[in-house]
């Protein structure tokens, strides 16, 4: 995939096959609706979602959609995110299994509550 000139989100989606276009605006959709206050933008090569900060980031693979809710997203639901692939701040999700969209939805919403109360501007 031709991802790292893209200049917003539905560039880097639209570089990807049809398959995974369709997790990765799954994905999008499912953190829009979680943190509608949360501003789109493209930082370090991939979807970012920011609200007082980075939220979220997302990106596909070629057998994984990457999600990243920083360490503290992944501890805070430990028992349910141990099925998947993961490093410090990562959760892969297999592309050939249905996205754990209520668990994405919970550590999104998880991480609006943490980001509104440092209060810090971006």
């Amino acid at each position: 995939m031709k991802t790292d000139h893209a200049k917003n989100i539905d560039d880097y989606i639209a570089a990807y096959p049809a398959d995974v276009q369709e997790q990765l605006q799954t994905i999008r959709a499912a953190i829009q609706q979680a943190a509608p206050n949360a501003r789109e933008a493209i930082k370090y090569g991939i979807p970012t979602f920011t609200l007082n900060g980075n939220l979220v980031h997302f990106g596909g693979y070629k057998n994984h959609i990457g999600f990243y809710p920083a360490p503290m997203g992944i501890e805070a639901f430990k028992e349910e995110t141990a099925k998947y692939e993961a490093g410090k701040g990562t959760l892969q999700f297999p592309l050939d299994q249905p996205l754990p969209l209520d668990l994405i939805t919970r550590i999104v919403k998880f991480r609006v509550d943490k980001n509104l109360a440092k209060g810090k501007k971006g």
